[in-house]
């Protein structure tokens, strides 16, 4: 597709720096832009990158300084680039229309209008599956489980038995909601489950990466709030409660019953132990472990996780102990040398 700067800039609202009437043919990442693509830079410590960019214009926010290259300066550029993407670039995929044949789809289901269901999929009974709704083929959805409409559930996920799904929720390959809480009781020397006989609620417009296992409650649910996005290969256990827009990016894991505030952000790999609080807006770093709870507007980092200001300069104490440590041996050389010089006076 080809458009004009002048077009993208009035698209996203923008202030354009350059020619109007420069052609655009499509879209990249600021690395891998050739010329003729439009790319955006939405982090300024990445500025540099304008100078050797080969694209022919960059979406930028508007403090940016100036570069030898047309700009689109906008209040967001992450924003006005995903709106340009639907321009430039619209989704042309076709997603699966109607019920294959091969689908198995209890007659006790309750199926809404326009709603798909690929091949090899199996619907039990006592599902409710909303208007406009799409699975894909090879997927399970279990008895009287509740999907909302306007749905989209890629191929091989599996939602378990009473799990509901609100509107617009998008789950990705390899995804399983409602697999069971890991409950089990020593009895005897032997490890006893315990049963787990909650459920799930996934409310509106989450979206759920590959892979990500979310387990049903020991009772009552298990709750993903509105809005949340959950990166692929995220382990949700049981009971845990996340308030609305949170992040929680790829390999984090959250234990049981823990209560994640609104828009909390979960960087890879982050682990929380169970039954904590995580305050509104609070972030946690990468690679943290969360033992205890962390009020509102926080961000902790390291193991175990501390504010921020002091995870950082722990760590910079700890870079510091191999110099810290032969200063001591050092020093106890030389304390030695003088033990010896004043018994030999004494």
């Amino acid at each position: 597709m080809r458009c004009t700067l002048g077009e993208i800039a009035s698209l996203v609202g923008g202030e354009l720096v350059g020619d109007p009437q420069a052609i655009i043919t499509g879209i990249s990442g600021i690395k891998e832009a050739k010329e003729g693509d439009i790319t955006f830079l939405a982090n300024p410590k990445y500025s540099c990158l304008v100078n050797s960019t080969k694209a022919s214009a960059v979406i930028t926010a508007k403090d940016v300084g100036e570069f030898p290259k047309p700009l689109i300066k906008t209040d967001n550029p992450s924003v006005a680039f995903t709106k340009v993407v639907s321009l430039v670039a619209p989704n042309d995929i076709k997603h699966p229309r109607g019920i294959h044949p091969t689908a198995i789809v209890s007659p006790l289901a309750k199926i809404g209008q326009g709603v798909a269901v690929g091949a090899y999929t199996v619907v039990e009974d006592g599902v409710q599956i909303d208007d406009s709704t799409i699975i894909y083929g090879g997927c399970y959805i279990g008895r009287h489980a509740k999907i909302g409409s306007d749905c989209l559930i890629y191929p091989h996920v599996a939602i378990r038995e009473r799990v509901e799904l609100s509107n617009g929720v998008i789950i990705h390959s390899g995804a399983v909601i409602g697999s069971d809480g890991f409950g089990f009781a020593m009895i005897r020397g032997i490890q006893k489950k315990i049963p787990q006989i909650g459920t799930v609620l996934i409310e509106d417009n989450v979206e759920i990466g590959a892979n990500v296992t979310i387990d049903r409650a020991r009772f009552d649910k298990t709750i993903i709030g509105k809005g949340t996005k959950i990166d692929n290969l995220v382990q949700i256990a049981h009971n845990v409660i996340t308030g609305e827009n949170c992040v929680i990016v790829a390999q984090a894991g959250v234990s049981g019953s823990t209560v994640l505030g609104q828009g909390v952000i979960l960087a890879g790999q982050a682990g929380l132990v169970g039954h904590i609080r995580v305050g509104d807006k609070s972030i946690v770093a990468a690679q943290s472990g969360v033992t205890k709870s962390i009020p509102a507007d926080t961000k902790v980092s390291g193991y175990p996780a501390k504010p921020h200001k002091e995870a950082k300069r722990v760590n910079a104490c700890k870079q510091r102990l191999p110099d810290l440590y032969k200063k001591i041996k050092d020093l106890e050389a030389k304390v030695l040398e003088l033990e010896k010089k004043l018994k030999n006076q004494n």
